[in-house]
């Protein structure tokens, strides 16, 4: 199929045109220099034979979800939105580079690379999570480079709120990203098919491919790709330096049963965390919006951080309708054989689950306003509780061996759902393994540990503070 040349560049006040960056099936991307102050922007521009009525409302709502949320430091700034002097709306956006999308089919990118960018644009999509919004669309080219090398979440343009009830005519669905039960009309998207997303988006990175790729092969069309993730069998990276934990990590999340994949993003981002250390290399910390955190209840926090999509309306039978596809509505989205454009039925509602619980957290207030500095992230958000239901880790050995030190302990009694909450006294990190690992970055360093065991959202006691230096014992 050819694709269609650029529209004109509108002309915008305050901005002159410098090229066209990209097309897409509803908007181009133009490169503009912003008067004052003076700097380069993009600027997305919807098409004029698509802009109606519907169009103009998910466009606003997408600039609005952006404004929303792109104060995180993994999601796009926007700077603006408005509508040219030709009817056109327009978004005038953080300039960025998609070389991510490129380089990871020419390239084969360092795991450990990769989980970084997997841990900050999951915590870019648990974020939206806890704001009420799915981002429906997360694949390698909504991942753009910051000139600073950071990773960024882009294009919220189907984007919908987890609690939206009112229906939509056609959304665009990119098929090898997209969970099967979106494919196949199941449902609209869930938490449960974001972490689908994000663990084939981690998993092509890894694999230089779409999940059920297969290279070299004429048998990657819309129909194809759909039929093979319906099977659900995938296939390993194909990359001896992925460790197998990372391999099944990966394929939990692709799990054809929504219920067998991590329950939320945040989980996915936990065990990507605990392959980090079983690597070596320093955890990629979890970076979660938490601006109104310090006036809540326990309750309140386990009602933001445990939501699930509803289930479906007809409880007594999953349906299960496969929609009739050609290659030439596939590609009116995002080329040919990768995307389709999906009719919608309902929205989706959120599920609050978790157990009330009426404890207020004076003491974590205070510390924590001290410790970030009133700031809109931290790293790790937890509430510390004495209850004595929370088992202890009392005793952690450690091991050195000259470029990292090695901390281990002994199971406590850890439920389903417990992790385990590492603190060195600058950083926290959840996992769920007995075994953490600190790199060091010159002989004489003291690496100091405490462990702690969180259940249901509630830090118990933490372990007596271990410590080791680099090249010797404790």
């Amino acid at each position: 199929m050819a694709r269609r040349l650029p529209s004109q560049p509108p002309v915008l006040p305050g901005f002159s045109h410098v090229h066209v960056l990209g097309s897409g099936g509803f908007a181009d991307v133009f490169l503009y220099e912003q008067n004052m102050p003076r700097r380069q922007v993009a600027v997305k521009v919807m098409l004029s034979e698509v802009v109606n009525d519907q169009v103009r409302q998910m466009f606003q709502a997408e600039a609005n979800l952006m404004a929303q949320l792109s104060s995180h430091p993994s999601i796009l700034t926007v700077y603006q939105a408005s509508v040219s002097a030709d009817g056109r709306p327009y978004l005038v956006m953080e300039l960025c580079s998609s070389s991510l999308s490129e380089r990871y089919r020419r390239d084969r990118i360092p795991v450990a690379d990769v989980l970084r960018i997997g841990v900050k644009i999951g915590s870019a999509v648990e974020t939206a999570h806890r704001q009420g919004v799915l981002h429906r669309d997360i694949k390698p080219s909504n991942i753009l480079m910051t000139a600073y090398g950071h990773p960024v979440l882009s294009d919220f343009g189907i984007a919908a709120s987890l609690s939206e009830s009112e229906p939509q005519e056609v959304v665009g669905m990119s098929i090898p990203w997209s969970a099967p039960e979106v494919l196949l009309d199941e449902t609209n998207g869930t938490i449960e098919s974001e972490v689908w997303s994000l663990g084939a988006t981690v998993y092509s990175l890894l694999a230089g491919r779409s999940p059920f790729e297969i290279l070299g092969s004429d048998k990657n069309g819309a129909s194809d790709l759909i039929g093979r993730i319906d099977k659900a069998k995938l296939a390993p990276t194909g990359r001896t330096d992925v460790p197998a934990t990372l391999e099944r990590v990966l394929a939990r999340a692709m799990s054809r049963r929504p219920e067998q994949r991590q329950a939320s993003v945040l989980e996915l981002l936990r065990e990507l965390q605990q392959v980090e250390s079983e690597l070596g290399v320093g955890q990629t910390p979890i970076e979660v919006a938490v601006d109104d955190w310090a006036l809540a209840t326990v309750a309140d926090l386990e009602d933001r951080t445990r939501l699930r999509g509803a289930a479906p309306v007809q409880s007594t039978r999953r349906r299960r309708r496969r929609r009739q596809v050609t290659e030439a509505q596939a590609a009116a989205v995002n080329g040919p054989g990768h995307s389709r454009a999906v009719p919608r039925s309902t929205g989706t509602r959120l599920v609050a689950r978790g157990r009330r619980r009426l404890v207020l957290v004076w003491s974590l207030v205070a510390a924590a306003v001290v410790a970030i500095g009133l700031g809109a992230t931290a790293t790790l958000v937890v509430v510390r509780a004495t209850s004595t239901e929370i088992p202890r880790v009392t005793d952690v050995s450690v091991t050195a061996d000259g470029s990292s030190v090695v901390f281990t302990w002994d199971d406590p009694g850890l439920r389903s759902g417990d992790a385990y909450v590492i603190s060195t006294g600058s950083d926290t990190s959840q996992q769920t393994s007995d075994r953490f690992v600190a790199g060091v970055s010159e002989t004489g360093e003291q690496i100091c540990v405490t462990v702690s065991v969180n259940r249901a959202e509630q830090v118990g006691e933490p372990s007596p503070e271990t410590c080791s230096v680099s090249g010797g014992g404790e």
